[in-house]
């Protein structure tokens, strides 16, 4: 449960962050461009093991007394320790720049008239990303987006480093004791148990990836004329 908090949060925030760095990489203004990329060119390069390590060290302590102070008392326990910034904040720094490159890959893979049709017929840049661009765009990123989305669930694993309670560090836990007189709790099934657990959840997520695709293809077996999308935004 714990794994998939943390890993249902990062999602969320790197998929925002990720698509807002694919946007400022986009921009004509030559210093947003660049600083954009060379931001998304350091975090997706750095190993994520060492982004846990570093955030863990060097996190302030006011920070994590903050985050403690904050958390409502409803929230699941695994997310109540300070320690859990570290895991969420490397998390989503490192695989907001990965995604923000497979955004900006989809949106430079539309024809560049759809664009230049778009603003021809009078909206301006934001209204021809959203209506025209970012929706045909987004369709395409699907299946690459979906992919890291089941690794950062899988990265999730790392976390232990920095002394949480997840499912790796209980098992490690498990087989470390002795139960019921002395039988120690078998190694290899209880890794396999593990295993298992997150083959369901990965699966699932390329279950459900696969079927946004079917059911986007039957919706837009043609893209929408961008004359049709200037109307409605008229």
């Amino acid at each position: 449960a714990v794994n998939v908090e943390i890993a249902v949060i990062s999602m969320v925030l790197a998929l925002i962050v990720g698509l807002a760095l694919a946007l400022l990489r986009l921009v004509r203004f030559t210093p947003v461009s660049v600083v954009a990329g060379v931001w998304v060119d350091v975090w997706r390069n750095l190993p994520l093991i060492f982004i846990l390590l570093y955030l863990s060290l060097t996190i302030p302590g006011v920070w994590r007394d903050t985050y403690e102070d904050a958390i409502p008392s409803w929230f699941p326990e695994g997310l109540q320790s300070g320690r859990v910034l570290a895991a969420i904040l490397g998390l989503v720094l490192y695989n907001s720049a990965v995604l923000a490159e497979i955004m900006r890959a989809g949106i430079l893979s539309l024809d560049r008239g759809q664009n230049e049709a778009a603003r021809a017929l009078g909206l301006s840049y934001a209204q021809s990303m959203r209506l025209v661009v970012l929706p045909q765009g987004l369709r395409r990123m699907v299946p690459a987006t979906v992919s890291q989305l089941i690794t950062l669930n899988k990265d999730t694993t790392l976390v232990s480093i920095v002394a949480i309670q997840e499912v790796m560090r209980h098992g490690r836990i498990l087989t470390g004791f002795n139960f019921f007189g002395g039988v120690q709790a078998q190694v290899l099934q209880v890794f396999l148990f593990i295993g298992l657990l997150f083959i369901l959840i990965n699966l699932t997520l390329s279950r459900l990836s696969r079927r946004l695709e079917v059911r986007e293809q039957r919706r837009t077996a043609a893209v929408k004329p961008v004359r049709e999308v200037a109307e409605q935004a008229a």
